[in-house]
């Protein structure tokens, strides 16, 4: 029997220890000389407090969704997939061998096209690493993080020497026709009446992203396939016991979570920059790693921390622009919230385990005491 109930698992651990880093990182900013208050409305005023605001924030939660995902499957199944960023930098090329090459007539078709080719070319970049893990047993985590360096060697080779235009010195594709163009939100949202900012880079994606959540979690928790994925990452002897195979369950888990790290390329190389440049990731698959871990794997938890790490990421940008407060410092809040929600997740959940447990025998009714009976 768990300890703590679900409600407490799923928000009051992550809620402690946003606080916790939210209190540190004010400390930070008051050693500086910045006033915290000011710098937290700030934020919220620049993330929330416009259409444009919301539409950065909302880009950026795009991409954490997927590649937190990508990160809550391998998880799942008892893996630690660092690579997304590689397979996120993989399915970017995907996504530009499709569009550039092929004259799809409507966005639509072409999208359909590109988050295959995005899909695709992930779950192949993940195939080899799962491969070695599981035939050869490479650790998973030493292999996706070199295949990374891998990555940005290869689409730095195709942009420099096969994708560039002729003439450009910029490494970077040309741009994709105007038909295959993604409709943000304000296109999106006009037809209902709502004025959303035309310059915000939030556009379809974040729906297919949406739907990712809700397909991952009928996967993970209503399909037979995702309960031998879980059982294999609760007990990998208990599930080869049962006649769940390891090659195939870690196979299928890394290919799932690849193709949904490359998926992310939807989002920025189609969606916000219509073409692929060398530095489209942006670190969001290391991202993925604490959007993963602050949301418990669960697809309903991802979604959330992602939104909350888009907002640290507009609102860092605001920050950086507006105050005297240096990127790097930005940079420091964040990992701060990424400390005390994953590595230092057991400093708050013990504590509070002992207070639900201390609870819970407190409640517990007490066996009744018979009177000792006087010796005759």
């Amino acid at each position: 029997m768990d300890v703590m109930p679900k409600w407490a698992e799923v928000i009051l651990v992550p809620l402690i220890s946003l606080i916790l880093a939210a209190i540190l990182s004010a400390l930070v900013i008051l050693a500086i000389g910045e006033d915290p208050v000011a710098a937290v409305n700030l934020m919220i005023t620049g993330a929330l407090g416009s259409t444009y605001g919301w539409g950065y924030t909302l880009y950026y939660a795009t991409n954490f969704m997927f590649t937190g995902l990508a990160v809550s499957v391998a998880f799942h199944a008892g893996l630690f997939n660092i690579g997304g960023e590689g397979q996120a930098m993989l399915g970017g090329l995907g996504v530009a061998l499709v569009l550039l090459f092929i004259p799809w007539p409507h966005w639509t078709i072409a999208l359909l096209a590109a988050t295959a080719g995005a899909a695709v070319f992930g779950a192949l970049w993940a195939a080899i690493p799962a491969y070695l893990q599981a035939k050869r047993g490479s650790h998973i985590v030493i292999t996706t993080i070199m295949f990374n360096f891998i990555a940005a060697a290869v689409l730095n080779y195709m942009l420099v020497n096969q994708l560039r235009p002729a003439g450009s010195m910029d490494p970077a594709t040309a741009r994709f026709v105007e038909t295959v163009h993604l409709p943000n939100l304000h296109e999106m949202l006009a037809p209902i009446g709502i004025n959303f900012s035309k310059a915000a880079p939030a556009n379809v994606s974040l729906v297919i992203a949406m739907i990712a959540c809700v397909l991952v979690w009928l996967l993970i928790w209503r399909t037979p396939l995702g309960l031998e994925i879980r059982s294999y990452g609760k007990s990998g002897r208990a599930a080869k016991y049962a006649g769940i195979g390891a090659v195939r369950i870690t196979m299928i888990a890394m290919l799932i979570s690849g193709a949904l790290a490359g998926m992310m390329a939807i989002n920025n190389v189609m969606g916000e920059a219509e073409r692929l440049v060398l530095n489209a990731v942006e670190g969001a698959g290391f991202i993925g790693i604490a959007v993963a871990l602050m949301g418990r794997s669960h697809p309903f938890g991802v979604f959330l921390a992602a939104i909350l790490f888009g907002f640290l990421y507009q609102g860092g940008a605001e920050l950086a622009l507006w105050t005297s407060i240096p990127r790097e410092l930005i940079v420091v809040i964040q990992a701060l919230v990424i400390l005390f929600t994953g590595a230092l997740d057991n400093m708050v959940r013990m504590p509070l385990e002992k207070i639900f447990l201390a609870a819970r025998m407190a409640r517990a009714p007490k066996p009744d005491r018979k009177p000792t009976e006087p010796a005759e």
